[in-house]
């Protein structure tokens, strides 16, 4: 596709992932409260959810996903429910200077994937974007095989560029607590804002 259509793609892409929403807010929260580690894969879910509407609105199947509405709004209820469970490990998280250590017990990378998935599937700024603002700045009919190969491309770098700039600095972050007390504040924060990213997902 033309370089120019590429960028303005990627451009907006940016803006849009950058802007705090549920996403960002669990990705944050997660690095926070146990790590990086577990991040990656969190995040990978996330850009595989952003893929799946990308091929969507390529495909022209905007119709298709209004006639399973219900099948995305199971999806969107289970990333919410997937929330609100890293938001209690997040809150039950042991309170020792050996846990900013420590990354500590961590989930499968699949479970994590799956739940960034799940979370993307049910994100309604993913939905606006790829099916609503998309088809207003790039002609998605002349879209040729290469083209989507191309905008597949620059979704996964855009996103990795911006969710490792958050997880970078939440890491940094995360290395200030180091007493007990800070400790637990954090993560009474960082569950708190992960229930809070799951309450955004189910109300909209």
């Amino acid at each position: 596709m033309e370089p120019a259509g590429l960028i303005l793609f990627s451009s907006a892409l940016f803006i849009a992932a950058a802007s705090p929403g549920p996403g960002i807010a669990a990705i944050v929260a997660r690095v926070l409260g146990r790590g990086p580690k577990g991040a990656v894969a969190l995040s990978a879910g996330i850009v595989l959810g952003d893929l799946v509407w990308l091929t969507f609105a390529v495909l022209g199947l905007a119709a298709l996903a209004q006639t399973f509405h219900g099948v995305f709004l199971a999806v969107k209820y289970a990333g919410a429910v997937y929330l609100l469970y890293l938001a209690y490990k997040l809150w039950t998280a042991p309170a020792t200077a050996r846990d900013v250590v420590a990354e500590g017990k961590s989930e499968h990378p699949a479970k994590l994937l799956l739940g960034g998935l799940a979370l993307t599937l049910g994100n309604p700024k993913a939905i606006v974007f790829y099916l609503a603002l998309l088809p207003t700045f790039l002609d998605l009919t002349r879209i040729t095989v290469l083209g989507y190969l191309e905008l597949a491309l620059a979704t996964m770098a855009v996103l990795s560029v911006v969710f490792g700039g958050y997880i970078v600095l939440a890491a940094r972050a995360r290395r200030l607590f180091t007493r007990p007390g800070a400790i637990r504040i954090l993560n009474r924060i960082t569950g708190t804002v992960m229930a809070g990213a799951a309450a955004a997902v189910a109300a909209r």
